[in-house]
């Protein structure tokens, strides 16, 4: 899910049972590419803190942004 190119994707948060500091349901974050993660069904997410933490898949959907939207996001974060 979280590689796009290699470059990783946003996704968004649709649940943060046990993590409700570090992840906003309904908020889009970024996800790293990882596939040792992936394949324990975790995702590498930029969150709250601003760091990257390994997260369970089923907490996020992968949304699909505009190109300049995904461009400014990432300038951004």
């Amino acid at each position: 899910m979280a590689t796009k190119n290699g470059k990783g994707c946003f996704v968004v948060c649709v649940r943060n049972t046990g993590y409700p500091t570090s992840l906003e349901v309904r908020k889009i974050y970024r996800a790293l590419p990882d596939r040792a993660a992936e394949a324990h069904n975790m995702l590498r997410v930029v969150d709250e803190s601003g760091e990257d933490y390994l997260y369970p898949a089923k907490f996020f959907m992968a949304v699909d942004l505009p190109q300049p939207l995904r461009s400014a996001l990432r300038r951004a974060g």
